[in-house]
């Protein structure tokens, strides 16, 4: 039995072999697809060819008696590792002739990703930091954009004191998760073109293709259209949005989430719950969601306070939070089960077919997230 396990077992080593030499050969092609890419000004990444591909590949998948569904994730991780090869060579260029980008804040960490790609897709980029802003008038000479890539708290300040030494046709644009006020104040600020940009993803990602740039206009909306060309050619994903209604959704999705991430790290901390006992103890469900707080925590104290405590909006919608959850408590002082029920009852109507969604994709999460980093 141990002879014919390991003949099986010889068998499955080679084949694996022959699928590296296969990748191996892949990735040479796609070497060549990226050059064309550059030659020809094509995006990185392109929805409608992968979609086209997963589709057929299921099909494929399900001739040969394999599971569609994890034929079209390793198909996905293929392409993505495509992409990220893409992302650390050249990129094509949105314009005839390259730009020159002043990043205010190019050596924090979403200013130094965003510099990397502009120079790879071959334009010239400048850092202005407090140590050097004395090179800001000689910088402001060429400048065709520039950047505010700063902390929230500092970015009207910046625009103020940046504005005055702008040329007239430089773009101005920010990089805060606040749209209205940045971009109010750089309206007042500057009489030259002017867009609010919001990348929706952190400095750590490995490359643009897929992420999300939402982008408000501002002023002299053509003055811009190179830069979300550019974007567009990195891969990434274009929503336009109004101001307001942009801050209204941040309220929930940044500020309210990431009060919730302090009020669970702190309950854990005050009741001495270790995060690395906990872990031993977790359902994949609950490691997910522990994992995302501990995400948090693993970063700066002060983006995030700058985040949470963003706007007066932001503010009440705590307030009005905290307070509602006063409501819910009476229903655990009360053991009042049949309250929960009907509470819960009616929040699964106003998900309505968002939960089954939900369901399904976090189900997808979870599933790979045990299988890949539980023993």
């Amino acid at each position: 039995m141990d002879d014919k396990l390991s003949n099986f077992r010889d068998q499955i080593d080679r084949i694996d072999e022959q699928i590296l030499d296969l990748l191996k050969k892949r990735n040479e092609v796609v070497s060549d697809v990226i050059r064309t890419k550059i030659e020809h000004t094509l995006p990185v990444f392109v929805a409608g060819r992968e979609d086209e591909k997963t589709g057929v590949f299921r099909v494929m998948a399900e001739e040969r008696g394999i599971d569609p569904d994890w034929a079209e994730d390793f198909l996905r991780m293929i392409m993505a590792s495509s992409r990220a090869v893409q992302s650390v060579t050249k990129f094509p260029c949105a314009t005839e002739e390259p730009k020159t980008i002043v990043i205010v804040g190019g050596d924090g960490g979403m200013g130094s990703l965003y510099r990397r790609f502009l120079e790879a897709s071959g334009h010239r980029t400048c850092t202005l930091e407090k140590g050097n802003w004395h090179e800001l008038p000689a910088f402001a000479e060429q400048a065709d954009m520039v950047i505010v890539s700063v902390p929230i708290r500092a970015t009207n300040r910046v625009v103020t004191r940046l504005a005055p030494a702008l040329r007239r046709e430089t773009l101005l644009a920010d990089f805060t998760s606040n749209k209205r006020d940045p971009l109010r104040h750089m309206l007042a600020s500057h009489e030259g073109p002017v867009i609010g940009l919001h990348p929706m993803h952190g400095p750590d990602v490995p490359n643009l293709s897929k992420q999300l740039m939402v982008i408000s206009p501002g002023r002299d909306p053509q003055a811009s259209a190179w830069f979300t060309d550019q974007c567009r050619l990195w891969g990434m994903r274009i929503l336009e949005a109004d101001p307001e209604k942009h801050d209204h959704v941040m309220n929930l999705v940044q500020g309210l989430r990431h009060f919730l991430a302090l009020l669970h790290g702190s309950f854990m901390r005050k009741y001495d719950l270790l995060p690395g006992e906990i872990l031993d103890y977790s359902s994949p469900i609950y490691r997910a969601e522990l994992m995302m707080t501990g995400r948090i925590f693993a970063q700066d104290a002060e983006l995030y306070a700058d985040i949470v405590f963003a706007n007066e909006e932001r503010r009440q919608l705590l307030i009005n939070f905290l307070r509602h959850q006063e409501q819910l408590i009476e229903m655990v002082r009360n053991n009042d089960k049949e309250g929960f029920i009907r509470e819960f009852e009616q929040v699964t109507d106003f998900f309505g077919t968002f939960a089954t969604q939900a369901l399904e994709e976090s189900g997808y999460l979870i599933n790979r997230l045990s299988d890949r980093f539980t023993g």
